[in-house]
C-alpha cells in the first residue's frame, strides 16, 4: 500500500527543511494500519553517551510522531500542541542505525486528544514510547504561523493523492479508475 507524506515547515527543528540543526525527518500516513510513521537514522552529533541518542532528541521525535497522529485523517486545520507527554524509555536508541517512529490516536475531539508513540529497531523492538495528551492550538501560535502556513499549505497532499491512499471502507485497494 502506497503511504502518503505528510506536510512539512520551514523552522521546526523536526521537520524543518531550513533548520540547519534540525531532525529533517518525514512523516507517512500508513492508512491501513492507522499510524504514522517516519524512518530516519541519526548521527553521533545526537547521541548522549557513544552511541546512544540524546533522551531529550528522542523525546522530540516521539513527541512530534504522535502529535502528527491526529493528522492522519488530513485534516491540517486541526493541529494541536501537546500539553503532558510521559515517555518511558525502554532501552537505549542507538545512533547509525535504522529506526521507526511510529504514532497512534487513541481518543480525538476538535478540542483534546490523547496520542501514542514509539521509536523502534527496524526488527520491532521498542526503544522509547509516550504517552500524550495534546489540545486544540492556541491563538498565540496560530499569530506566529505565518511563513509556515505557506509551506504547511503547499506541502500538503492534493484531494486526488488522499483519495488514491485512502483505503475504502471495505479494506479494498483502490482500482485504477478510482486513482485517476
Amino acid at each position: 500500500m502506497k503511504k502518503l507524506r505528510q506536510p512539512t515547515s520551514l523552522g521546526c527543528f523536526a521537520c524543518g527543511k531550513n533548520n540547519p540543526f534540525g531532525l529533517h525527518l518525514e512523516w507517512f500516513n500508513n492508512y491501513e494500519a492507522k499510524q504514522v510513521e517516519a524512518t530516519f537514522q541519526l548521527d553521533d552529533k545526537y547521541c548522549s553517551y557513544p552511541g546512544t541518542t540524546h533522551g531529550g532528541i528522542v523525546a522530540t521525535i516521539l513527541d512530534e510522531t504522535s502529535g502528527r497522529a491526529i493528522l492522519l485523517n488530513n485534516d491540517f486545520a486541526h493541529l494541536m500542541v501537546t500539553l503532558k507527554m510521559e515517555v518511558v524509555y525502554k532501552r537505549n536508541t542507538p545512533t547509525n542505525t535504522p529506526l521507526k517512529a511510529i504514532g497512534r490516536v487513541l481518543r480525538y475531539s476538535p478540542k483534546r486528544a490523547l496520542v501514542e508513540g514509539e521509536i523502534q529497531l527496524l526488527d520491532g523492538t521498542v526503544t522509547a514510547k509516550c504517552s500524550s495528551i495534546l489540545y486544540e492550538l492556541p491563538e498565540a501560535v496560530k499569530a506566529k504561523w505565518g511563513p509556515e502556513e505557506d509551506e504547511w499549505t503547499r506541502t500538503t497532499p492534493s484531494a486526488e493523492e488522499i483519495k488514491a491512499c485512502e483505503p475504502c471502507a471495505c479494506g479494498a485497494e483502490p482500482t485504477k479508475e478510482e486513482t485517476k
